[in-house]
């Protein structure tokens, strides 16, 4: 059976062109005479198609709206009673006046409800399932997403979601509804669409395409359909222009979903286009895409070539490639001056967002324009005079605290104060930032605190509370508090938070579990109870926890130090989960993987075979490349500290160290101290009898650095060191070499290694003194190597008890010599 696209398209561009001229004149029908009615009681009376086709043919040059619609209405009643359902669907599609019903009801349009349009529409998709995709692509277009029509579509989909098979117009409908749908009406899309994944053909670009994009609109990363997808965009990699591989690229940096294998192919595709794009617009997408993962040779040829068109940019590209530089860290001053220009130049067009983006970029870059800052301060504060929305007022005045002098007059201060009622967690975390940030600069620069800033911080931390006290719903929660940062919550929200997720944790299932765990991550504050409830429903629901999200799992109780009660079911629950996808998972994610589990003290030995050999670590080499420094040289530390666990807590497993050259690099500039270790230096040198009896910043064999070593003998005296002489700044002594017998062999019978550390406040969770795991860690690692290992917390050290020298020596001489030198 032909269908006929094009003039389904052309009734509903017609429709909608037809209601854009004639706005006013929708409900005419209203006023019409009631002459029709004996022909729809005709209609009415059919019992079979061809009575109505037939009424339809002697009627047509008369036929109202009212009919048109009556007549749609009446067929697909007639549909409805059928048992042969395919004959009769084609029976009715391919009659003659089938096609004069759509022809007068592009006539008939502008008269039309929406009830009556939509109807029409709904019962012309049972006979060729595309028009109601196609409808709403044409209300799309022209940027009426949140439309009657579009919810009146929306309702059709939910409805008739069931019945729906047509994959390819299901995507299309779901990304023109996804502005007006509820949170689990999207859950059945994502259910529907997973199930015509499995049982029809999704091997089309553009469907993943469009899936994806579902997906980011309704900001909702769920990797299960974000890996099928994936592997239909790998699967067709060869067929993937520019623009297709530049969206998808950043479509997933908005989900945050991060697969080597893609980048690695895009990165391979885009630097192949290079010598294709000599257009400015198509070469602002190249270096917008290809930029931030570009080696170092292609990134300068991409800026040289862009430095010759950068007088040649729009607003929007000047923008794009300002973000581009941001991802980049680029630090070509040339390029960022001449991007700077264009941005001013167009400053006035740009909305508050992209304002905000602008000065974030331009103080990442170090960009510094007196002239440029003022103009931008300007246009912020003219837009905060007239804004009533909380969200945008609270993203300029983020962006005003981020420019010189970024304090706010009465009129900004009382914009703030005005919408705080209105205001979620997220917007109230913004506003509080940008306070905290005004209060410093003006500690810095005018050494003044105003009382309006305080109060304004206390109104802040009073709606915080309020809001966190109101909340009853765990998911509508994290939604606010999952892109939290800044040092507000931390200080003045943190238990609250964690008060009210205790309060509501029986809602913590599969789907939130790595967001909570998340959170918990970053507030380093140790909850057992949380992390209790996180362990027991993975345990209870492992099957239906992506592998993806693992890490994110595991992270908080590596960070703080915690086994659950079921620690030993929980750790083989998560690695039976992980063992089936450890070929596929990304080599970044499995170096954090193993780590994170070795912090706890738990060495997976399928884990660690599918790190420790020579295909992943080329693989894990060539993902480096295409990260940002940064998170390049944690990666790198991460996988440094795996291996050093693993040969000093599973020597059976025979991995050797390997890195000898990174630790070499990465400690040139240890050796400085702080005011506290060098009071507890002097102190420690009188205790144990001179200078030459203490040595400072110590390089143990690998490479872990400690704040003091002593050695005391059998009768528990100090040994002086024969060669003393650190220079603070410089690369200290490391008097033993790596990969050399580690218990100290080269001490008299008898004597033993101490070494004292000195923790800080960052080694200890954020609510009680209990040690974090990186510490927990290195006191076990050192005690291997054969030190005899004392931790001196510093609120033990700052403490009222130990306020004087005479009480912190005796504070020192009783862990040093009472606590135990171990005797052999």
């Amino acid at each position: 059976m032909q269908k006929n696209p094009f003039f389904l398209d052309s009734l509903v561009t017609n429709m909608l062109r037809l209601r854009a001229i004639c706005p006013f004149s929708w409900r005419a029908f209203q006023f019409r005479p009631f002459t029709c009615e004996p022909l729809i009681i005709q209609m009415n009376k059919c019992t079979d198609e061809e009575k109505i086709f037939d009424l339809i043919e002697r009627n047509k040059a008369m036929l109202s709206e009212r009919q048109v619609g009556c007549a749609f209405n009446i067929l697909w009643q007639l549909q409805q009673q059928k048992t042969s359902v395919l004959k009769n669907v084609e029976y009715v599609r391919d009659h003659p006046q089938f096609r004069t019903l759509y022809n007068l009801t592009a006539n008939k349009f502008k008269l039309m409800n929406d009830d009556t349009l939509v109807k029409v529409l709904y019962i012309t998709q049972q006979f060729d399932v595309n028009v109601l995709s196609v409808f709403s692509s044409c209300l799309a277009n022209q940027h009426l997403y949140f439309s009657p029509l579009m919810g009146k579509i929306a309702d059709i989909v939910h409805k008739n979601l069931e019945t729906i098979q047509d994959l390819r117009s299901l995507s299309v409908l779901m990304v023109n509804i996804s502005s007006l749908i509820s949170r689990y009406f999207q859950e059945q899309l994502v259910n529907k669409i997973e199930l015509l994944f499995d049982t029809t053909d999704s091997s089309e670009v553009d469907i993943a395409r469009r899936t994806v994009q579902f997906l980011q609109n309704v900001k909702y990363s769920y990797p299960p359909l974000l890996e099928r997808c994936n592997k239909i965009f790998l699967s067709n990699a060869n067929h993937l222009d520019l623009d297709s591989i530049s969206e998808i690229l950043s479509l997933y940096q908005f989900l945050q979903f991060h697969n080597f294998e893609f980048v690695t192919m895009a990165k391979k595709r885009l630097i192949e286009m290079i010598p294709l794009f000599d257009h400015t617009a198509s070469f602002v997408k190249l270096f917008v895409a290809l930029g931030p993962i570009a080696g170092p040779k292609e990134k300068k040829r991409l800026k040289s070539t862009m430095l010759l068109m950068s007088e040649e940019l729009t607003s929007q590209q000047a923008l794009a490639v300002l973000g581009a530089m941001e991802e980049m860290e680029s630090r070509n001053s040339h390029l960022i001056k001449k991007i700077a220009s264009v941005l001013h130049k167009h400053l006035d067009t740009y909305k508050p967002i992209e304002l905000l983006k602008i000065t974030q970029a331009l103080n990442f870059l170090h960009f510094q324009s007196k002239e440029l800052f003022v103009k931008l301060r300007e246009l912020l504060l003219s837009y905060l005079k007239i804004s009533v929305i909380p969200s945008e007022i609270s993203i300029l005045v983020r962006a005003v605290s981020m420019i010189p002098s970024p304090h706010l007059d009465e009129v900004g201060i009382s914009r703030i104060e005005a919408v705080l009622p209105q205001c979620d967690l997220n917007d109230l975390n913004g506003f509080a930032t940008s306070v905290l940030r005004w209060i410093h600069y003006g500690h810095l620069h005018l050494d003044i605190i105003t009382g309006k800033q305080l109060k304004l911080l206390q109104k802040l931390d009073h709606y915080g509370h309020q809001r966190l006290q109101q909340s009853n719903n765990l998911d509508l929660l994290w939604e606010e508090l999952k892109s939290f940062k800044g040092e507000w919550l931390p200080e003045s929200l943190l238990e609250e938070t964690i008060i009210t997720i205790q309060r509501l944790m029986e809602e913590i299932n599969y789907k939130n579990v790595a967001g909570i765990a998340s959170f918990i991550s970053r507030t380093n504050y140790l909850s057992t109870l949380l992390l209790d409830r996180i362990a027991s429903v993975v345990i209870q629901q492992i099957e239906k926890i992506h592998p993806f999200v693992i890490l994110a799992i595991i992270f908080p109780f590596s960070i703080l130090n915690y086994d659950p009660p079921q620690r030993d079911e929980f750790f083989a629950t998560c690695m039976r989960h992980l063992n089936s996808n450890l070929g596929v998972l990304d080599p970044l994610m499995l170096v954090f993987l193993g780590f994170s589990f070795a912090t706890l003290e738990y060495f997976p030995e399928d884990l660690l075979k599918a790190i420790f050999n020579i295909k992943f670590l080329a693989r894990l080499d060539s993902q480096l490349e295409i990260l940002p420094s940064s998170l390049n040289t944690r990666a790198q530390f991460r996988l440094m500290e795996l291996n050093r666990a693993v040969c000093l807590e599973c020597p059976e497993f025979q991995i050797p160290w390997f890195h000898d050259r990174f630790c070499q690099q990465y400690n040139k500039d240890i050796g400085s101290m702080n005011g506290a270790q060098q009071q507890i230096y002097k102190m420690l040198a009188e205790v144990l009898g001179g200078i030459n009896c203490v040595k400072a910043s110590v390089l143990t064999p690998y490479y872990y650095t400690i704040d003091f070593e002593c050695i005391l003998d059998k009768r528990k005296k100090p040994l002086p060191y024969g060669n003393h002489n650190i220079t603070w700044g410089q690369l200290p002594e490391m008097h033993w070499k790596s990969n050399t017998q580690i218990v100290g062999s080269r001490l008299p019978p008898g004597a033993e290694r101490i070494a004292l550390e000195f923790l800080d406040s960052k080694a200890f969770c954020k609510n009680i003194p209990h040690i974090k795991g990186k510490s927990a860690m290195k006191k076990r690692h050192l005690e291997i190597l054969g030190y005899h290992v004392i931790q001196i917390p510093h609120f033990e050290w700052n403490s009222m008890a130990l306020s004087t020298k005479d009480a912190r020596m005796d504070y020192l001489r009783e862990r040093i010599f009472r606590e135990g030198c171990h005797l052999k």
